[in-house]
């Protein structure tokens, strides 16, 4: 029996029952309950679609996999679209779960989806800058390394991926410290370590630094955790423009900076680039 003649009954269709939606192995259930919106569940069986899909779906892919027509697919794809649970590929014109939907029921970002989405862009920014690149974020006080490339030499180097760095002598740490007041006034009520002679260990002096980081739209350090070493990082933000990470690159203070000490700004540019694109795929729309 076709969905007309469902409707001509006065019987519920396969969709409005939405007990049995399925593709390939998945099967989805929506049981009907008194006060039910049917839009609603549609939009929630369209979302565990696309959530057990292996790649994109299409309008066409959607709507036979739920027994919807394509119109009513297509406005409900739309609206989720507009909220941004869901996103369009330019190139193919299919579909697939939205960077919003990373952040419902939570302010933080999952460490391996940050991860993921920093892989594309964390390898150009090693071979366009010829120095180490780490993506981190912050974690009970300290920076997470969640993704290390290597300098791009036949040098001895040691993974740093799940290691914990201080904050306030690292870029990575200041570019996370300037977002996040309450982790900041954490680490200026302690008593920071001094790992050099050029390390931040006054509230007075990581308050200014961070001011500047928020002025600068970038962090630096030179000499503050290891001497002769300098890093460079830019925030990674995502729905909504919260700050979840942070990328950036370390190595010696010659190729690093400048004869005055000053971070290179090729290498500034380069690491802020990288930041907007990781940003961008996370679902930022401003940096």
């Amino acid at each position: 029996m076709n969905r007309r003649k469902h409707e001509e009954a006065g019987q519920r269709t396969p969709v409005d029952n939405a007990e049995h939606c399925c593709v390939g192995p998945e099967r989805f259930s929506i049981r009907p309950m008194p006060g039910q919106v049917q839009s609603i569940a549609r939009a929630a069986a369209i979302l565990r679609l696309l959530a057990s899909s292996s790649g994109r779906l299409g309008i066409g892919d959607i709507a036979r996999s739920l027994n919807l027509p394509k119109g009513t697919a297509h406005g409900i794809i739309r609206t989720l679209q507009y909220v941004g649970f869901v996103e369009q590929d330019k190139t193919s014109g299919k579909y697939q779960l939205g960077a919003a939907l990373l952040h419902l029921g939570t302010s933080s970002l999952d460490v391996n989806e940050l991860r993921s989405r920093s892989i594309n862009w964390a390898d150009p920014l090693a071979a366009r800058s010829g120095e180490a690149v780490r993506v981190g974020t912050l974690l009970d006080g300290k920076v997470l390394v969640v993704h290390h490339v290597f300098r791009p030499d036949d040098t001895l180097q040691t993974l740093d991926v799940g290691s914990l760095l201080p904050p306030h002598a690292t870029a990575l740490g200041k570019v996370l410290l300037a977002y996040d007041v309450g982790a900041a006034n954490a680490v200026k009520q302690r008593e920071p370590e001094p790992y050099t002679r050029r390390t931040l260990v006054t509230a007075r002096a990581l308050t200014r630094a961070l001011s500047e980081v928020r002025d600068n739209g970038w962090g630096a350090e030179v000499g503050e955790m290891t001497p002769g070493e300098a890093g460079i990082a830019a925030p990674i933000r995502g729905y909504g423009g919260l700050v979840v990470g942070a990328i950036g690159l370390s190595g010696p203070v010659d190729r690093t900076c400048d004869g005055s000490g000053n971070p290179r700004p090729a290498l500034v540019t380069y690491v802020r680039d990288a930041a907007r694109a990781v940003s961008r795929d996370l679902g930022a729309t401003r940096w």
